[in-house]
């Protein structure tokens, strides 16, 4: 099983978590997701199946760690103050979507079911009729897995008709068009890296200014609502 091990017949994951999507729809509907309060679990059709037939089956997800009704801006423009310790995000809109790779070091249960609800609600905002699929997943390096892994935490499928989780799904398509997104998210870890080699007494500012580098970022994210 890639990225994870047994340990007293017990499953364990890699310390690094990742959620991440790309959701087509237009410029000003991304905008309209940033001031879109975060509905609650029920936004998702079969919440308490998250983790049905995916390497966690078996488990049950706590949506009581969720925060509903902060808008995508507020929450996330926090995520890339000053303190960003165990968060490497790439959250941006580019070439007609939405695009998101959120990295956790650690099950930051609030940061993922938050995401997953936010994610949710951007689905109603497709540009598309067919659904796009979230990935959420553990991996020590972060890299996506292959389509056909069994080592997924949860895919939830999104879009104007709604959300639900599937386990019965091609991602292959999906897997190559995030392929953008993980590219700078790795570019992003070597620029932390870095810093870090050279790091000064201005290190925790400079490790902010990469992190709301536009290249990771919008702007609009960051703007004050």
């Amino acid at each position: 099983m890639v990225g994870a091990v047994e340990i007293d017949e017990e499953p364990v994951v890699s310390d690094t978590f990742v959620v991440a999507a790309r959701i087509p729809m237009g410029r000003e509907a991304f905008e309209q997701w940033l001031e879109t309060p975060a509905p609650g679990p029920e936004a998702i059709e079969n919440h308490g199946a998250m983790y049905d037939r995916w390497f966690w089956d078996g488990k049950t997800p706590d949506w009581r760690q969720a925060e509903e009704g902060i808008t995508p801006r507020e929450y996330f423009a926090d995520c890339f103050g000053e303190d960003i310790g165990g968060l490497t995000y790439v959250l941006r809109y580019r070439a007609g979507a939405l695009e998101a790779y959120l990295m956790h070091f650690g099950f930051c249960e609030s940061n993922i079911y938050t995401a997953l609800v936010m994610l949710a609600a951007a689905g109603r905002l497709s540009s598309e009729v067919a659904p796009s699929a979230v990935l959420f997943w553990a991996e020590t390096s972060g890299a996506m897995f292959a389509a056909d892994s069994d080592g997924w935490l949860a895919t939830l499928l999104v879009g104007v008709d709604g959300a639900r989780f599937a386990a019965d799904i091609d991602l292959t398509a999906t897997i190559a068009q995030l392929r953008t997104a993980e590219a700078s998210y790795f570019d992003l870890l070597v620029r932390l890296a870095e810093m870090e080699e050279s790091v000064g007494a201005d290190g925790e500012s400079s490790f902010a200014a990469i992190a709301r580098d536009p290249r990771y970022v919008d702007a609009a994210v960051l703007a004050e609502s």
